[in-house]
């Protein structure tokens, strides 16, 4: 039971879709309106909220600056709420500002007055990974301070501020917010609490560099730190929520992962904290809507398993988020049999319903029965629409046409030719039918060039994209464990567990004909994308310098397949995508 004299903030943890202002204004204002019917007296929104974060180079259009501005001065509420909104700059030669807005109630202000006024600009504006800030907004040069807000006085900060006391930027920036507004605090300012609006993406184990951002600045500030956290899947972004705030002796308080809500803090009492879902039929609601209270010995970071069962979460989210944004109601997927497809399905069926979701078997003169079996009941356990269209005759067709190419070319061709009568079927049923094609190919496939453009490339969304093939094995784990718990038949079966890996694309081809164990594969793979190793500290770990060696090669020999590749939900720290820039035409031989 809430108080009437507690201090209660709503942390809105909010799916914006880009664009849409109108739609988010409405969704701030449900959430706004469940915080003060739960004992909020003012609600927090996160970064950019009013139109979606990254809005990219929408920013570039003035009239998006201001209609964004507009709207998010303007929410029909009756507590006030800090809302994430482009602020328009005062002249033509200057870019405009990522602020805050006081909204909502006049309340907002002790004396009615100034309630729409802006109360905080970014300033640190963050230019590596998957950010480019300084391409669209000027940076402020001072701490944003919001006085008498639902009875409480705050300093504010938006995402990017947070980071550099706490050490994890890439690189020290000219100013520190958080030591800025402890200095206000040393003058003789004081403040209840300090908020941070953010659109903070994921990665696995994300939350844990979070825990430590709040807790620094808890420490620093010698008062609660709270941030709001956008949730849901833009593109090829995703973040998590995890709202959260951390108090000054290390106790922190984490909203759910994956869902629309609110999360309630008691200024005063952790322990008051709760958690209230979003009640719209289309919230985002993925995963569990627990809390997690951690005490000032526990940093956040999660176990392997924790991990899994997050990723899992994570890229069921990402294709849910970009079907619902961009209108998409069906799917339509190759299923092979192997591995990937059948996790594939498994995630498409999750995101979107098994009734919206169509598989197709298309087997070749080179197909085993067993992967079409398996291909089968993988469709049969998920209760999707299945079909079969073998391709032997459109195969022979084609290849009695072209023979004079294919006797004396690359033995490759012959291989892709059936990949891309496969890509035609599944994107002729995508246009017949109205539905997406997702492709099934994983990073380390992805990473490898063992992939077929315009073949098993095709598809508008690639949810395994940024899964390593030996994650892509746990997330099948983990689906069976689902269906289980709920008395189903797991959609993964033994014999697509257990069986060697392959295209089958030429008589008993195996992908470690190709390619390194995965394991191994796997391994280097992450070495040196996430961890920038190069091939002698790879080789230093264990692995035989020429396996290193033929790797790194085939990542570099094959961007420009990457280069087209359909977007893929980013679960790693570093992920084929925006946040990967590498050169296509070039030559830079720096190994030997």
């Amino acid at each position: 039971m809430v108080s009437p004299l507690s201090r209660v903030i709503g942390l809105l943890q909010v799916d914006s879709t880009v664009g849409d202002l109108a739609g988010n204004a409405k969704r701030l204002e449900s959430l706004a309106r469940t915080a003060k019917n739960n004992g909020a007296k003012l609600a927090i929104a996160t970064e950019l909220a009013i139109c979606g974060y990254p809005p990219r180079d929408l920013l570039l259009q003035p009239d998006f600056i201001t209609t964004s501005f507009e709207s998010a001065k303007s929410l029909n509420v009756d507590i006030p709420v800090l809302v994430g909104t482009p602020v328009p700059s005062e002249n033509d030669r200057n870019l405009p500002a990522n602020g805050v807005v006081r909204s909502g109630s006049l309340n907002a202000s002790p004396n009615g007055d100034n309630t729409n006024r802006v109360v905080a600009k970014k300033q640190l504006l963050p230019s590596y990974d998957v950010f480019d800030e300084t391409r669209y907004f000027s940076p402020a040069n001072r701490s944003g301070i919001c006085r008498s807000i639902g009875e409480v006085d705050l300093g504010v900060t938006i995402c990017e501020d947070a980071w550099q006391a706490a050490g994890l930027t890439p690189s020290a920036y000219g100013q520190d917010p958080i030591d800025s507004l402890a200095e206000w605090g040393r003058q003789g300012v004081a403040l209840d609490a300090t908020v941070n609006l953010s659109a903070s993406p994921y990665h696995a184990d994300k939350v844990s560099s979070r825990v430590k951002v709040c807790r620094t600045a808890a420490q620093i500030l010698q008062h609660p730190f709270l941030l709001a956290n956008q949730v849901g899947g833009n593109d090829d972004l995703l973040f998590d929520g995890c709202s959260l705030v951390a108090w000054p002796d290390g106790t922190v308080v984490i909203a759910p992962a994956w869902q629309e809500g609110v999360l309630l803090v008691d200024l005063d009492i952790p322990e008051n904290s709760k958690w209230v879902g979003m009640e719209e039929d289309d919230a985002l609601l993925v995963g569990t809507d627990k809390m997690k209270t951690l005490t000032n010995d526990v940093d956040g970071s999660e176990d392997l398993d924790s991990l899994i069962e997050d990723i899992t979460d994570a890229v069921i989210t990402g294709l849910a988020d970009y079907c619902r944004k961009s209108g998409i109601k069906q799917i339509v997927l190759g299923l092979s049999g192997g591995i990937d497809s059948a996790v594939a399905a498994c995630v498409a069926c999750a995101a979107v319903g098994s009734n919206n979701v169509l598989g197709i078997a298309m087997p070749s003169r080179f197909s085993s029965q067993h992967s079409l079996d398996d291909a089968e009941y993988t469709a049969k356990a998920l209760g999707m629409e299945f079909k079969i269209q073998p391709i032997d005759d459109m195969h022979s067709a084609l290849e009695g046409q072209i023979i004079d190419v294919l006797d004396n070319g690359n033995p490759v061709a012959s291989e892709n030719i059936q990949s891309r009568l496969r890509g035609i079927i599944v994107m002729a049923h995508a246009n017949a039918q109205s539905r997406m094609a997702i492709a099934t190919g994983n990073k380390s496939e992805l990473a490898q060039g063992y992939c077929t453009l315009y073949g098993d490339m095709a598809g508008g969304y690639t949810p395994l994209g940024d899964l390593y093939k030996m994650q892509v094995y746990a997330l099948a784990e983990i689906f069976n464990q689902r269906a289980k718990q709920n008395g189903l038949k797991p959609p993964v079966n033994q014999s697509t567990l257990t069986k060697p890996p392959s295209a089958e694309l030429a008589p008993d081809q195996k992908d470690e004909d190709s390619l390194p164990p995965y394991q191994v594969l796997d391994e280097i793979l992450r070495l040196h994308i996430e961890h920038t190793m190069d091939a002698d500290d790879i080789a230093a770990e264990g692995h035989p310098r020429a396996d290193v060696i033929d790797v790194l090669t085939r990542l570099e020999r094959n961007e420009h397949k990457r280069w087209q590749m359909s977007p893929a939900p980013r679960v790693t720290s570093k992920a084929f995508g925006q946040g990967w820039r590498r050169p296509l035409a070039s030559r830079h031989d720096w190994r030997d």
